[in-house]
C-alpha cells in the first residue's frame, strides 16, 4: 500500500514547504500554509521503482504544412480581437477580474454570441442559481438565447454532465468554487483549484471543446490560486476597470493563438457591455483651448494604436520633501524622467511638487510614453501650452537621448485618422505622412523646441 506523504502548501501562491510556518516567505501572506496529503510516494514513477515501461512517442520532422487554426466568432468584435480573432476549438481560457467589474455580464454575452453562431454552449455557475442568471439575461435582453444553464460545484458531477451533453463550449463560473472528493482540501484552496483545472482542461482537449474558466483575483490584482493554472490554459485574460469609470478593458497577458497584450475595449451601460470601436476617442479630452501640461501620447496596446492624454502639474512646494504622485504610469519611470531632465537639461524639479496623470483611467507601461511625459512636465514647468493637434512618442535614455520606438507608422497613422496635424518624434524616422514632424534628438533639443512654441 502506498504510504501517504505530507507537504505544506501556501493557499495564496502555491509555494511548498517541508514544515508548517505562520508566514509564507514567497508572497508574505500570514496563516495561509496548510497541509497537503499525497498517496504517490517520491520515486514511484519510472524505472527506479521497477514500474512498467512507457510507450514511445511518435517523433516527426519540423518540415511540413500547418493548417490554419479554425476560429469561432463570439459575435463580439472586441473580445474576438483580444483573443486573436476568435475562439479556437479545444482552447482553454482563464478570465480574471475584480468583484463587480462585470465578468458574469461578459460571460453571459459570450455564451449568447456563441450559441447564436450555432455552437452548443453550456454555462455552469457555482456562485449563482439559475434564476439569478435568467434575471441578468432578461436585463441584458438575452432571455431568448439558445445557451443552456446548469449549477453545481462538484467536479465529478460537472465532468459527467459534459460527457452526457457534449457541448461545443462550456463556461465555468468560477474555478475557485469547484471541488473534487478525491482531495481532503476545502474548495478554493491551491490543491483543489489545481486538480479541478487540470481535469477540466484535459477533458476539453480530449473532446475539442472550448473551455472558459473564471478566476478570482487577489487584492494585488493577480489571479488567485496556484500559478500552474495559468500555465495549464492556452489564454489568460484580465478584465480591468478603473473605479468610477464606465469603460472596461479585456487584456490578454498570455495567448498561444494570438498576440499577447492585445486589448478589447468596452463600455458598461444599462444594456450590458457595449463595444467601443474607437477607443482613442474615449481616452482623449473634448478639445478646446491649449492647456499647459497636457500632451497626447500615441501608444500601442498589443497590435492596436491607442491615443491618450498625459497630464502633468508642476507647482512650487514648501515641503522639505516635495510630493510625487502618478496615476496610470510607473512611479519609478517618473522618477527617472525627472532625474534626466534635471541632470541633462538643467531644469530643477527638486523644489516642486510633481503630479502626473493618464487621463481617462488608462494604464500605460511602454517606454514610448517617456517623451510625452517629459513634454507634459516641461510644458507645466515652463507654463508653455503645446498645439492641441500634436502627438508625441519616443523613449528617453539615461543619457538624455531620445530613441525611436517600434510601430511608428502605426502610431502616426492613428493620429492622422483622428485629425492631428503635428507630431513630436525622435530623430531619424523615415515616415510618409501628412503630419508635420518635429524631430528632437535629446532632452536639450526638446527644451529648445518647447521654448519656440
Amino acid at each position: 500500500m502506498a504510504r501517504s506523504t505530507e507537504s505544506y502548501v501556501c493557499q495564496s501562491c502555491g509555494a511548498v514547504y517541508a514544515k508548517w510556518a505562520g508566514r509564507c516567505d514567497a508572497c508574505g501572506s500570514w496563516n495561509t500554509i496548510d497541509i497537503e496529503l499525497s498517496d504517490a510516494p517520491p520515486g514511484s514513477v519510472g524505472a527506479k521503482s521497477g514500474g512498467t515501461k512507457g510507450r514511445a512517442l511518435t517523433v516527426e520532422g519540423m518540415i511540413g504544412e500547418a493548417a490554419p487554426l479554425p476560429r469561432l466568432s463570439t459575435k463580439n468584435a472586441e473580445f474576438d480581437r483580444a483573443v486573436g480573432g476568435g475562439l479556437v476549438p479545444g482552447a482553454a481560457l482563464l478570465i480574471g477580474g475584480d468583484p463587480g467589474v462585470g465578468k458574469s455580464t461578459l460571460l453571459l454575452q459570450l455564451a449568447a454570441g456563441l450559441a447564436a453562431q450555432g455552437t452548443d454552449t453550456l454555462y455552469i455557475s457555482g456562485e449563482e442559481a439559475s434564476g439569478q442568471i435568467r434575471m441578468r439575461a432578461e436585463r441584458l435582453g438575452l432571455q431568448q438565447t439558445a445557451a443552456r444553464l446548469a449549477t453545481g460545484t462538484a467536479l465529478r458531477d460537472i465532468l459527467q454532465t459534459l460527457k452526457d451533453e457534449t457541448p461545443g463550449a462550456v463556461i465555468i463560473d468560477s474555478i475557485q468554487t469547484l471541488w473534487t472528493d478525491t482531495l481532503p482540501a476545502a474548495p478554493g484552496t491551491v490543491t483543489q483549484v489545481r486538480a479541478c483545472a487540470q481535469e477540466l482542461v484535459r477533458h476539453a482537449k480530449q473532446r475539442n471543446m472550448i473551455l472558459i474558466l473564471v478566476g478570482h483575483v487577489t487584492k494585488d490584482g493577480q489571479l488567485a490560486g496556484p500559478r500552474v493554472v495559468e500555465h495549464l490554459v492556452d489564454t489568460v485574460l484580465y478584465f480591468e476597470a478603473e473605479k468610477g469609470r464606465a469603460f472596461r478593458l479585456v487584456r490578454a497577458v498570455k495567448n498561444r493563438f494570438g498576440a499577447a497584450h492585445e486589448i478589447g475595449v468596452f463600455e458598461m451601460t444599462a444594456r450590458g457591455l457595449e463595444e467601443v470601436s474607437n477607443p482613442s476617442a474615449l481616452f482623449l479630452g473634448e478639445g478646446g483651448d491649449p492647456v499647459a501640461g497636457s500632451v497626447v501620447f500615441a501608444g500601442i496596446e498589443g497590435t492596436r494604436p491607442l491615443l491618450c492624454e498625459v497630464q502633468a502639474l508642476v507647482s512650487p512646494s514648501s515641503l522639505g520633501a516635495p510630493r510625487r504622485a502618478v496615476v496610470g504610469w510607473e512611479a519609478s519611470r517618473l522618477s527617472m524622467i525627472l532625474a534626466v531632465l534635471d541632470t541633462r537639461a538643467g531644469l530643477d524639479f527638486a523644489r516642486h511638487d510633481v503630479f502626473l496623470n493618464v487621463a481617462g483611467g488608462l494604464r500605460i507601461s511602454e517606454p514610448a510614453a517617456d517623451l510625452a511625459a517629459a513634454t507634459a512636465l516641461l510644458s507645466s514647468r515652463l507654463d508653455i501650452a503645446l498645439p492641441p493637434q500634436m502627438v508625441a512618442f519616443g523613449e528617453i535614455g539615461l543619457s538624455g537621448a531620445i530613441r525611436s520606438v517600434p510601430q511608428a507608422e502605426t502610431r502616426i497613422g492613428e493620429a492622422e485618422k483622428l485629425g492631428f496635424t503635428a507630431a513630436l518624434v525622435p530623430q531619424g524616422l523615415d515616415l510618409k505622412t501628412t503630419l508635420t514632424l518635429e524631430e528632437v534628438g535629446d532632452v536639450t533639443a526638446l527644451l529648445t523646441a518647447m521654448k519656440k512654441h
